[in-house]
């Protein structure tokens, strides 16, 4: 096991080194041919000089492909693969541009860069593919065993089923059914376990077993496992201990976090200007109603705020006063905000929300009071995202969707605050990048939902109520036939002896 899979790795990095240097194969071409000269002549180009050029864009194209999942064929989508890739290759030649630009000391005749790029990209969507292809028959699905609790896991299953090229789950199992069944069926040939919502002393036993025969698992954590995972480690003593911190920030992590929010607030209001002047006549031109749409928003320590974004649905979208997150093809949004969600333009006011200080670039989406009551009462744990300041983007959106179950979304925004560094901050913010182009992030909740939470907490409990009891008379029912299995083997034993004592009697009559 362990050498297939470092033989995937190996053909990943191989296919991805392919790609790579197929563009700046390109790039190196309209180097020589077109760039080298100009700058030559307004600089005196030092011996080599062309080989720095060239190592500053594999170090350029690299950076960005690594951080943006360019390289991860086989990993992600063939479609995001390729998206990451060409997102990558631009902001690298942007950087390349700026560089030559500099040089030439103006700006360079933009032709032969265009020229470059589609070439860079018609290489990128040809060989992804090629890549995908010869990867996906390579290698075959994963074929898997999830092992459930009681909560539904169609949505799991159906998450997976959108990878059909890297995962396959053969069969469906409950915990209920006992470790001797368990333990027989995680040993057949399986290329992985996937632990889906089962108690912990349960996934314990289970995770031990998996590991202690080199078995490979996919689990989804618990709020413990997330705030656990962001604990750090003490060697006070011969026991290795764990703690977790009543606070996150230190002081210089809050204010290099601060500094960041006002210089990039004030230069994209700068640059972003004629932006919102245009969008803002875009909403006041449609429907003659207010530009703005001003909604109470909760941040840290769940301070209450007034959020700002440039209305993007009909002026009685909420007339019957009811928080209800958008859903997919929502007659509320109009033709305008329909345009303005797409391209996040509707977001652009929250840069003066970010230069007051009442939210930050990264951090937890804020949601409003109301939906936030109705999530702490399913889930108390929710609270847990105000521990920091709310943000324009965050965790939860980069990896996650604007439908994105609330207890999924918590999960991702703890991980954020359990983990927090001021790099991440820098990263998260350069993904932003990528997400904002991404149609998947803006999907809507579905049409029968208020909020994102798809099963009430009354359901849920009272079908574990009813699962739990149906264990108990299981378990009830197996004593009592157990009992009654060995009463009766005691009652036959009884006889039997009973029966020898009765045999030997006429021996000792005899004897006498």
């Amino acid at each position: 096991m362990q050498e297939k899979e470092a033989f995937k790795r190996l053909v990943r990095l191989m296919l991805s080194g392919i790609c790579l240097l197929g563009q700046v194969w390109i790039y190196t071409r309209f180097l020589y041919r077109d760039f080298f000269e100009p700058i030559k002549q307004n600089l005196q180009f030092f011996e080599k000089g062309e080989a720095l050029f060239i190592a500053i864009y594999v170090v350029l194209i690299f950076f960005f492909s690594n951080m943006y999942g360019g390289m991860r064929i086989g990993y992600l989508k063939n479609g995001e693969v390729i998206f990451s890739q060409i997102f990558a290759t631009m902001l690298a030649n942007i950087v390349t541009y700026g560089q030559v630009s500099i040089m030439v000391t103006s700006l360079f005749d933009i032709e032969p860069f265009f020229y470059m790029v589609v070439m860079q990209i018609a290489w990128v969507i040809v060989w992804i593919n090629i890549a995908n292809f010869i990867y996906q028959h390579i290698f075959e699905p994963r074929q898997m065993l999830l092992i459930h609790g009681d909560r539904p896991y169609d949505d799991i299953v159906a998450k997976f089923g959108t990878r059909k090229d890297k995962y396959n789950i053969k069969k469906c199992m409950s915990y209920r059914a006992g470790y001797d069944d368990l333990f027989l069926e995680v040993l057949e040939p399986y290329d992985a376990i996937v632990i889906w919502d089962i108690p912990v002393d349960v996934r314990n036993k289970i995770l031990k077993f998996c590991y202690g025969h080199s078995i490979r698992v996919y689990i989804m954590p618990k709020i413990t496992d997330v705030i656990l995972k962001g604990a750090e480690q003490l060697n006070l003593f011969d026991t290795p201990i764990l703690f977790t911190r009543e606070y996150k920030m230190s002081i210089d992590q809050r204010f290099w976090k601060r500094f960041i929010d006002i210089t990039c607030s004030l230069i994209l209001i700068i640059l972003t200007l004629p932006l919102m002047i245009l969008t803002a006549l875009a909403v006041k031109i449609y429907d003659g109603g207010p530009i703005l749409y001003k909604q109470v928003r909760c941040t840290i320590g769940g301070k209450e705020f007034k959020i700002m974004k440039f209305r993007s649905m009909s002026v009685d979208a909420e007339k019957d006063g009811k928080a209800r997150l958008a859903s997919k093809n929502d007659v509320r949004i109009t033709p305008i905000g329909k345009f303005i969600r797409v391209c996040r333009l509707d977001e652009l006011p929250q840069l003066f929300n970010i230069l007051k200080g009442e939210m930050s670039f990264i951090g937890p989406r804020p949601e409003r009071p109301e939906i936030i009551s109705q999530y702490v009462e399913i889930m108390p744990e929710f609270k847990f995202r105000m521990r920091v300041k709310a943000g324009l983007a965050g965790y939860a959106q980069v990896y996650g969707k604007y439908n994105t179950t609330p207890y999924d979304k918590l999960k991702l925004d703890l991980y954020y605050i359990e983990n927090y560094t001021v790099w991440m901050d820098i990263k998260l913010m350069f993904l932003t990048l990528k997400i904002l182009l991404m149609p998947d992030s803006t999907e809507g909740i579905e049409s029968t939902q208020i909020t994102a939470m798809k099963q009430s907490n009354a359901e849920l409990l009272e079908r574990r109520a009813k699962l739990d009891a149906e264990a108990r008379e299981r378990v009830e029912r197996a004593h009592r036939e157990r009992a009654a299995h060995e009463a009766e083997i005691l009652q036959r034993q009884q006889k039997k002896d009973e029966q020898e004592e009765a045999d030997k009697e006429p021996e000792n009559i005899k004897a006498d």
